[in-house]
């Protein structure tokens, strides 16, 4: 449900006294114009450098522009320099400038992906998604529907449009939605207390309660991110198809889940080729309401922020091992809790069978192991609690090679970076107030 992309952006360093080739990293806006952005490139041309890198994303300006990251080498700063006077030249093109320098033997210890610091930037990943929902592969159901084709860019326009902070966007869905949802609904329901972790069977009541959770409604993900963000913090944000594992990774260091709003082609109700409505809202929706499973989604997006592309497959293959396809074990039996699980009827039943191999959930280990995507599962791997497994990967985490630590601020929802002493220091007052507050409560009790 997740394909690796590789985007990075490096971090800033600069060595002027070195005569070795340099890879420096350009940025630049240029409006939404056909030819534009040949037009720039053309610029790298004239100065005989090569390009090895390039991103882009939708820009915050009012006007309809792209903001552009460029990687170049070269070994001189002066024809970095014209490559920048010959973009500025090009008349779409507004705020030309350098972002870092990194010589070629500094540049894998010290480069750091770009990655959001405050939960607006993730504003950025609404256009940027490796397929949207309205393309549809020529094996899909809905491929050769108009009707449905245009409905679904109907739905994915609106999350197109959403920006932090808006009113989430109302899907009035037909008639003909709601009862494919309603067969999911009514088959799956009935197989929950049989195979789910009771974490989900604890909070699964709660939605039908609080959230419109029912057969014959299609419940509206702002009444859902309102009840999740009482629960644990967590809230939905509408997203126009599949993202990149990076940008996925990091929305969930800031407690926000990306949910699709469109449903699954109603000739066949119990098969989808990717994450819908039904996925999202049966498979992954409850336990981002359980405040264990909260932390560890989050301690998964937290390692994520400023990864190499490398620690990026293995986080989106443990994630895929744990919130998409894990199991638990509760006493003597194993349960259910990964989405992929409890959305699909048939791998549900499957997985608690003896035929797949279980093993026991070691981060170390499930990053690296090899998996399927469009047939069961043959491996599966067993939590023996959220809480186990949080720890065990939050031990796994400092393996990874990164060169600072983050943190959440969930007064600024945003995203510290603890690389100077200053904010360390500040961190650790804040640690010592909580733990001052910890000893009194423990006193009174």
């Amino acid at each position: 449900m997740m394909r690796i992309n590789n985007n990075s952006k490096p971090g800033t360093h600069y060595d002027a006294s070195s005569n070795r080739q340099q890879r420096t990293t350009l940025f630049f806006s240029v409006h939404d114009k056909v030819g534009a952005l040949d037009e720039c490139l053309r610029a790298l041309k004239k100065a005989g450098v090569s390009m090895t890198r390039i991103e882009s994303r939708p820009s915050k300006s009012v006007d309809p522009s792209y903001d552009f990251f460029v990687d170049i080498d070269s070994r001189s700063r002066d024809v970095v320099i014209r490559v920048v006077d010959g973009i500025k030249q090009v008349g779409v093109v507004r705020d030309v400038r350098i972002i870092s320098d990194l010589d070629d033997e500094t540049a894998v210890a010290d480069a750091v992906p770009w990655f959001p610091r405050k939960i607006s930037d993730l504003d950025t990943f609404a256009e940027k998604v490796l397929e949207m929902g309205e393309e549809l592969s020529s094996d899909h159901p809905g491929a050769k529907d108009p009707e449905y084709r245009r409905r679904r860019l109907e739905i994915v326009q609106k999350a197109k449009e959403y920006r932090t902070g808006q009113p989430l966007p109302h899907i009035e869905y037909t008639e003909q939605e709601r009862e494919t949802w309603r067969q999911v609904y009514t088959r799956l329901r009935e197989m929950y207390p049989r195979y789910a972790c009771r974490e989900f069977l604890h909070v699964f009541p709660l939605l039908e309660q609080n959230c419109n959770y029912g057969p014959d409604v299609i419940p509206q993900i702002e009444d859902i991110s309102r009840f999740l963000k009482d629960c644990t913090g967590f809230t939905l944000r509408p997203v126009m198809g599949l993202l990149t594992p990076r940008d996925f990774l990091n929305s969930l260091a800031f407690r926000v889940f990306h949910s699709t709003q469109y449903i699954r082609h109603h000739s066949d109700p119990y098969y989808t080729p990717e994450p819908d409505c039904c996925h999202e809202l049966l498979g992954h929706v409850p336990l981002f309401a359980d405040p264990n499973f909260a932390e560890l989604a989050q301690e998964i997006g937290l390692a994520s922020l400023g990864a190499s592309d490398a620690d990026i497959e293995k986080l989106a293959t443990i994630f895929w091992f744990t919130a998409e396809f894990g199991l638990c074990r509760e006493g003597a039996d194993i349960r259910a809790y990964g989405a992929g699980l409890l959305s699909s009827f048939g791998e549900l039943e499957y997985a608690l069978t003896e035929k797949p191999e279980r093993r026991s959930f070691d981060p170390s280990m499930t990053s690296t192991q090899t998996y399927p995507i469009t047939q069961y599962q043959p491996i599966y791997f067993v939590a023996d609690s959220f809480r186990d497994a949080t720890a065990k990967l939050r031990e796994f985490n400092t393996t990874m090679k990164r060169p600072f630590q983050v943190r959440y601020n969930p007064y600024t929802q945003s995203v510290e970076v603890l690389d100077s002493k200053d904010k360390v220091q500040h961190f650790a007052r804040s640690i010592r107030n909580e733990m001052q507050l910890l000893a009194n409560a423990l006193e009174q009790l």
